[in-house]
């Protein structure tokens, strides 16, 4: 009794009459908490009256922002060290979370970032929003708010959270004409919005919580509650996710325009790009789950960002690996200030990440085919296509890559029946058909590869195929690892992963090799996912985690 009197005094000397109301409620909400089962402490009357007004769809928009800024304010002196969920939290954290979308969706956005003054259960508040800061986004920044809870996680299986205080939003990007290498549905990102209160005055701010855990909330540095899971899940698949990656293989010419490397959380120059690329019959979608597990990692999240480069999986493959080249040719351009790439390759992906990391000169080419490779490159002029696919640089940003169960030296898959048939269901572009047939006799395709059909990705992928000659006699300057599937039956180096055998996946001068007890489409495992998050601590010169992350990332 002898602290609540000293604290009612205080509170008569120095604060305002909301103040007084608060601390009322506070002690009601307590008694409740003394009788009453936490899951229905929620509906202790202050809270409940207010959150009830405030998602009244009948109730004019002020009104509704009035009572989500009461809801806060009343629950704001009870967040504790915001360590733990209790009714007080969530009260404040749903009004937090409600009240952004709310301001930013009603009719266009017209209270959106404007001193707004509401008045709710004779309590008036004047609220503002903090301006962009090092660990603040901008309030104009995303042009939509989705609330964390409501995204469903088709292709993730464990959520990626963090316990704390503020609202788990999903803030999306969206612009006319789309900005480079944005993602058709917009560019997600993880926010947590909080609410500070000055007597009757309120800072609402977006914070970033992947970039500063913690913040300064109500006087106190707290854990920000957030969800990292629900923005990589924003990028929802399409229901026929396998039949539109089996038509972008055989009928690349529909999907060549999507063809592109895609950021998929805003850019951010402090942070590394880490670059997945995928393998045959398959899509940006396949990194899904191993970006989620990462992102269990609180050093990941904060040091890298995740791009993808998305393409159609028919085309030949030092074509693909040329319209990679030419995406991060125009990230250097847009973004010169960018930190260096780390690519990560699976099965074919892994071979568009090694031709980003070699030097192919004529030379190389007339060694490993013979003096038709000196006549074609001849009859071709330096700015030819054929020319720029087969002559080319390494890219002196990339500073280190990881590949997935990639056919460095082929699959015999590729050339057995099942090969075959692909070969012979893949149609061209016709643009592209036109070139190479300009570019190249039918005579000189028979010497090459043995017949007159134009090459596609799956001949490609045949141990004769030279490209595999070229590209690993051109010395490697940077870090690589090999992460290796073995179907579980640990018989390396007599394995395979079912596609790619041990000998073609295998690299004397890797850094580190690491087998995996998986098929080919090993990236999701846990320990594929574990292996990256190592490579990528050391990367940044940080020891790996007393444990796997990936195994701390339930909810």
């Amino acid at each position: 009794m002898k602290q609540l009197s000293a604290l009612l005094r205080a509170t008569i000397l120095g604060e305002c009459r909301a103040r007084l109301i608060a601390l009322t409620a506070t002690v009601a909400f307590l008694a409740a908490c003394a009788t009453t089962p936490p899951q229905r402490v929620t509906q202790y009357a202050p809270a409940a009256d207010s959150l009830r007004e405030a998602r009244s769809p009948q109730v004019p928009a002020e009104t509704r922002a009035a009572a989500y800024l009461h809801a806060a304010a009343i629950t704001a002196p009870l967040l504790g060290s915001g360590t733990q969920e209790t009714p007080a939290v969530n009260t404040y954290n749903t009004a937090a979370a409600e009240l952004t979308i709310l301001l930013r969706s009603t009719e266009g956005g017209r209270l959106w970032n404007q001193p707004l003054t509401v008045t709710s259960n004779n309590e008036t508040y004047h609220l503002h929003l903090q301006p962009a800061g090092p660990a603040v986004w901008a309030p104009d920044y995303f042009n939509s708010f989705q609330l964390a809870s409501s995204i469903k996680h088709p292709l993730a299986k464990k959520q990626i959270v963090q316990e704390g205080i503020g609202g788990q939003l999903v803030g999306v990007r969206t612009t006319t004409p789309r900005e480079n290498f944005a993602p058709l549905k917009g560019i997600s990102a993880p926010v947590t919005t909080t609410l500070d209160f000055k007597g009757q005055n309120a800072i609402l701010t977006l914070r970033r919580p992947a970039k500063q855990p913690t913040a300064l909330v109500e006087g106190k540095v707290r854990p920000l509650a957030a969800d990292f899971t629900a923005p990589i899940s924003y990028y929802s698949p399409p229901s026929n996710l396998t039949l539109v990656e089996l038509m972008a293989a055989l009928r690349s010419a529909r999907y060549l325009e999507k063809t592109g490397l895609y950021f998929l959380q805003p850019y951010d120059s402090d942070r590394i790009p880490l670059v997945f690329v995928h393998g045959l019959v398959s899509s940006p979608f396949t990194w899904i789950e191993t970006i989620n597990g990462l992102q269990a990692d609180p050093e990941i999240r904060k040091r890298y960002q995740f791009w993808v480069f998305g393409y159609p999986t028919g085309t030949p493959i030092l074509y693909s690996a040329l319209r990679l080249r030419e995406e991060l040719a125009k990230v250097d351009k847009l973004y010169p200030n960018h930190r260096p790439y780390v690519v990560v390759g699976h099965s074919m992906g892994g071979i568009l990440a090694h031709a980003q990391i070699v030097t192919v000169t004529p030379e190389i080419w007339e060694k490993a085919v013979g003096p038709v490779a000196r006549d074609i490159l001849a009859r071709n002029s330096n700015n030819s296509l054929v020319m720029h696919a087969l002559i080319f640089k390494n890219n002196p940003r990339i500073k280190r890559v990881v590949f997935i169960c990639t056919p460095h030296r082929g699959s015999e898959m590729a050339s057995g029946g099942i090969g075959r048939l692909a070969i012979s269901l893949i149609s061209l572009p016709l643009n592209l058909a036109t070139t190479l047939n300009d570019a190249v006799t039918q005579a000189e395709l028979v010497q090459i590869t043995g017949s007159k059909r134009l090459p596609n990705s799956v001949y490609g992928l045949q141990p004769n195929n030279p490209t595999f000659k070229v590209l690993n006699s051109a010395p490697i300057n940077v870090p690589y690892h090999s992460i290796i599937g073995d179907r579980g039956k640990g018989d390396s180096p007599n394995s395979t992963d079912g596609v790619v055998p041990y000998w073609s996946s295998h690299f004397d001068k890797a850094q580190s090799e690491v087998i995996v007890p998986g098929p080919h489409g090993s990236t999701e495992l846990p320990q594929t996912i574990a292996e990256l998050d190592r490579i990528l601590r050391l990367h940044i010169g940080l020891s790996s985690p007393a444990k796997p992350v990936v195994a701390q990332a339930n909810r």
